[in-house]
């Protein structure tokens, strides 16, 4: 395999699709290298049997900050229906043995308030801590672990312990969560693969030589250009998955090391039979839980379908994926039995659990900035070579949406302009 184009784009998740699309849209000619045997990384709709074959978002799951996410108008001036998850959830909490009283649950609301003004106005100052530590202040209020694991573990997928406060702060989502009907990764399959052109697919690229001329080397041939953009997880860079020539600067590979994988896992179980455990659809099923417990969030009968989605993330995550399968659907039995009882387990049949921390292709879930590093998404986007080697993703998406398909859509469309707008 050997071809001379404008740009080389490396890997076919949702960034370098975006690259893809908006450089063929300019007039440049490109090769896209996707390791595995499909598009769309991280977004992926799986319809697995063990679900009555419904369709099932491994990875990304919502379009986050609605207003702001580049996904919603495409989807919308295609047709597609969008749901509004947030305008349909109830909640279920539990507090020990109980289901949380009107109180606790006011309790509950208010700590949120607390969380957020306290939080905000710590992020503010020019020291950057970490998420747990800016949560001190707050500790003798029995909800604060609840807050923390939620947006810690949960939405970052990270360990609150070594997460930016700076960098949650840039990232926090605003706004509605919309859910693609039939699924964000068929969605991208769907509207985005087209806009992009031909991938090649199964084409893992092992080194690339970055001198006067760019080349990407796959154990299928080489691919050499003027230009190439780099889409792959941090997980993958930072172990090593593609050998630079010559090594990427000092200030780069430190960017790549602040930059650790979190891991979201979710394991979802569908009923057996007619018994929805006394649950509306679309219900969020949580618990108080204790500082650094580890602790899963369920949704329960989403838009009317007959199974319930478990999310566990951050350390817990991690040891979970290493444990295996069967202890991470042993440990979301276990958790469902907290909050509803043995009924669960009568009522609930096998797991679909996802494994994107043992994926070699993505080593985890998406990226968080360790503490003092918040600048270290600019400085991975920050292009080489005379701006002919760009690194772009959801994490280095600078406009606070990194971690999302949107912020991977955006990082994937802005590096394609800057190579479009710089001289040749």
């Amino acid at each position: 395999m050997t071809s001379d184009v404008d740009v080389i784009v490396v890997g076919a998740g949702v960034a370098g699709l975006s690259a893809a699309a908006e450089l063929r849209a300019r007039g440049k000619s490109c090769v896209v290298l996707e390791a595995t045997g499909r598009i769309g990384g991280r977004a992926l709709t799986t319809h697995p049997a063990a679900l009555g074959h419904a369709p099932f978002d491994e990875g990304a799951s919502w379009l986050h900050a609605a207003g702001r996410n580049p996904l919603v108008p495409i989807a919308r001036a295609h047709g597609d229906a969008l749901l509004d998850s947030d305008g349909v959830r109830t909640r279920r909490i539990v507090v020990g043995d109980h289901p949380a009283t009107a109180a606790e649950l006011a309790d509950y609301d208010d700590a949120w308030g607390r969380f957020e003004a306290h939080a905000r106005a710590r992020a503010l100052q020019a020291q950057d801590i970490g998420f747990s530590a800016a949560l001190e202040g707050l500790r003798a209020n029995p909800w604060t672990a609840t807050i923390e694991m939620w947006e810690g573990t949960l939405i970052a997928a990270a360990d609150p312990h070594d997460f930016s406060l700076h960098d949650w702060r840039v990232n926090e989502l605003d706004g509605a969560n919309l859910v693609v009907d039939g699924g964000i990764g068929a969605f991208v399959e769907r509207r985005l693969g087209p806009r992009a052109g031909p991938v090649l697919l199964n084409r893992p690229v092992t080194r690339i030589a970055w001198g006067d001329k760019m080349a990407a080397e796959t154990p299928r041939g080489a691919v050499t250009a003027r230009a190439c953009i780099v889409t792959v997880s941090t997980g993958v860079l930072a172990a090593g998955g593609i050998a630079f020539d010559p090594p990427l600067p000092a200030r780069t590979q430190a960017a790549i090391a602040a930059l650790p994988m979190g891991l979201l896992t979710k394991v979802a179980l569908r009923a057996t039979g007619a018994d929805r455990l006394g649950l509306p659809d679309s219900v969020s099923l949580h618990r108080q839980v204790g500082r650094d417990e580890p602790a899963m969030f369920f949704l329960a009968w989403p838009f009317g379908r007959d199974h319930v989605v478990g999310f566990v993330g951050g350390p817990a995550a991690w040891a979970l994926a290493r444990a295996g399968d069967a202890a991470t659907e042993a440990f979301a039995r276990a958790q469902l039995r907290l909050i509803l009882g043995s009924r669960a387990d009568r009522t609930l049949g096998p797991a679909v659990v996802t494994r994107w921390g043992t994926d070699p292709a993505h080593r985890g879930a998406y990226a968080y900035a360790r503490i003092g590093h918040a600048a270290a998404r600019a400085i991975l986007a920050t292009p080489l070579a005379g701006g002919r080697l760009i690194f772009a993703g959801e994490a280095v998406c600078t406009d606070g949406l990194a971690g999302t398909v949107g912020g991977a859509y955006l990082s994937g469309q802005q590096a394609a302009l800057r190579i479009v707008e710089s001289p040749d």
